[in-house]
């Protein structure tokens, strides 16, 4: 049942929507319609990761006072979530919010990923493809840019996957800290090593696993990537510039 109600609302919405997009432009070859497809489902999810994103970037500014707090409680959870919860509505946040978009957001990113993993693209399924999308059952033109098969592996957009993810992690962690060797407890060992893992291992990892896919997987992670991060400069440029309006 649960199989059939996320193919019938997310997957095969996306793929007719992606094959449709091939097969209304002559001069747009696969990978394109990859790219566009990935930034169209990123746009119409636009207003429900702009509040998430607003809400973790408010997070990050209280995190000085966050670790404060949960110093000066850290024997009595209670009373530090308490103080938690009274400096998140004295900052009118709502941490719990993003949980919930996020959440939401999931079904769509997940039939979008499997579109492009498990689709048998350059073969078209018919058999799923609405009545007005008309196409033949095979993609001729499967390559990204002219050049690039994105029905086979590729080195440079296995490379592009990484970097993009490497970026994208460094922008949106939150810098610790730094502190003197007295001052260091094993929490903060615990979280530097975290994030020096998430930082350079995590795009590593991508590599490996978006060479070893097809490249269209590749395309849509590193497009998925880029976006992410215009996203997040343009919700801190907002934000910035609504603090400066209301000063």
């Amino acid at each position: 049942m649960f199989s059939n109600i996320f193919n019938t609302f997310f997957y095969n919405p996306i793929y007719n929507g992606l094959i449709l997009l091939e097969s209304s432009f002559s001069w747009m070859d696969l990978g394109v319609a990859v790219v566009l497809i990935t930034l169209i489902i990123k746009l119409i999810l636009f207003p429900l990761t702009k509040s998430s994103i607003r809400t973790q970037i408010q997070i990050k500014k209280i995190e000085p006072e966050l670790n404060k707090l949960k110093e000066q409680h850290k024997d009595d959870k209670q009373a530090q979530a308490l103080k938690m919860m009274e400096l998140y509505r004295e900052n009118q946040i709502k941490p719990f919010s993003s949980f919930f978009l996020v959440l939401i957001q999931l079904p769509v990113l997940f039939a979008l990923y499997f579109v492009f993993l498990k689709s048998g693209l350059p073969e078209i399924n018919t058999d799923i493809l609405y009545s007005f999308v008309k196409t033949n059952a095979h993609i001729n033109n499967v390559n990204f840019l002219g050049f690039i098969d994105i029905t086979q592996k590729s080195l440079l957009l296995a490379l592009t996957a990484s970097v993009s993810q490497f970026f994208q992690i460094r922008l949106v962690m939150p810098k610790i800290e730094n502190k003197t060797s007295g001052e260091k407890t094993l929490k903060d060992d615990m979280m530097k090593n975290m994030q020096l893992q998430m930082k350079y291992v995590m795009p590593v990892f991508i590599f490996f696993v978006a060479y070893g896919l097809l490249s269209a997987v590749a395309l849509y992670w590193t497009t998925s990537n880029l976006f992410m991060i215009a996203q997040e400069l343009y919700m801190r440029k907002t934000i910035k510039a609504e603090e400066n309006h209301g000063k």
